[in-house]
């Protein structure tokens, strides 16, 4: 049988690439992390991972034996958060969101879940999409309001994925700009200009962009809110890229079109894939079904 223990010290030998560091975050000793990693060979009767001078690498069968790892501590914490809401005298939901989903999609819908059940303490933590899906996996949130871009859907184990939403991306541009005045502009057109990001993920998106169209991204601002980005092209910093969620139309600011192929974000909830579903879940995920279709 293999120990659970060893497949913790495993999978944090893989995280930080050694024997000393992954020492170190268990608070064990560098030989105690050794003996760890030998006994578990020695059950499973295969090496899982091989030391160099550049760290330590997995084995196929160790990186096989970090997977399920992962899989089993996210399954313990799940049970963990489980039987704290069976000991609770009262029903608990936690939802994780992002910034502008949480701004634009979230009230109108918690507004008709708390209508419907008062009874349950809700908590909401901000998390972007990299943070808020091993939040769900773990139990630390039962249910995330977040997004990817376009591309493919990023593998998910062990959740699972409720479209809402697309969320299409518009140019935002000063209201004296040039281009101001077009129903739609190609990015090509805007090769020259200086770029005020909101996310860094619209940083990627107009970086792959720029170097397909052959000219460079030149940045004058970045942030991580897209409604601190619009006060600075306001301002006359420069043009950005903005989801429609996140527009704060305003007077100073233009809004248009980005010819096709038009880039979009998809939003969606995220929920776990338990044997026991959480009973409300469902529940909020209609309400910003709702919300969204208003």
């Amino acid at each position: 049988m293999i120990d659970v223990q060893r497949l913790r010290v495993l999978r944090a030998v893989a995280e930080h690439g050694s024997f000393n560091k992954a020492a170190g975050a268990l608070l064990l000793t560098p030989s105690a992390v050794s003996q760890h990693i030998a006994s578990l060979e020695r059950s499973l009767g295969h090496p899982v991972a091989v030391r160099s001078t550049r760290g330590v690498t997995l084995t196929e069968p160790g990186r096989l034996l970090v997977e399920a790892a992962e899989t089993i501590s996210a399954e313990l914490d799940q049970v963990r958060h489980a039987i704290d809401r069976l000991t609770s005298e009262q029903p608990r939901l936690t939802v994780a969101t992002f910034t502008s989903g949480g701004r634009h999609l979230l009230p109108a819908a918690l507004a008709r879940f708390v209508t419907a059940h008062p009874d349950v303490e809700l908590t909401v933590r901000e998390a972007e999409p990299e943070d808020a899906l091993p939040m769900v996996r773990s139990g630390a949130a039962d249910l995330a309001l977040t997004y990817h871009f376009d591309g493919p859907l990023p593998p998910r184990t062990g959740v699972d994925w409720t479209p809402l939403m697309d969320d299409p991306l518009w140019l935002v541009l000063p209201h004296d700009h040039r281009l101001a005045g077009r129903a739609s502009l190609d990015l090509a057109e805007l090769a020259a200009e200086r770029w005020v990001l909101g996310c860094l993920k619209t940083e990627a998106f107009l970086r792959r962009y720029a170097d397909r169209a052959g000219f460079a991204l030149r940045v004058a601002a970045a942030t991580t809110d897209y409604f601190f980005a619009q006060t600075l092209v306001a301002a006359g910093v420069g043009v950005s890229l903005v989801p429609h969620v996140s527009l704060a139309p305003a007077a100073s600011l233009a809004v248009v079109r980005i010819e096709p192929p038009r880039p979009a974000r998809h939003i969606g909830v995220v929920t776990a894939r338990r044997r026991r579903p959480h009973p409300y879940t469902g529940a909020l995920t209609e309400a910003l079904a709702e919300a969204v279709a208003e």
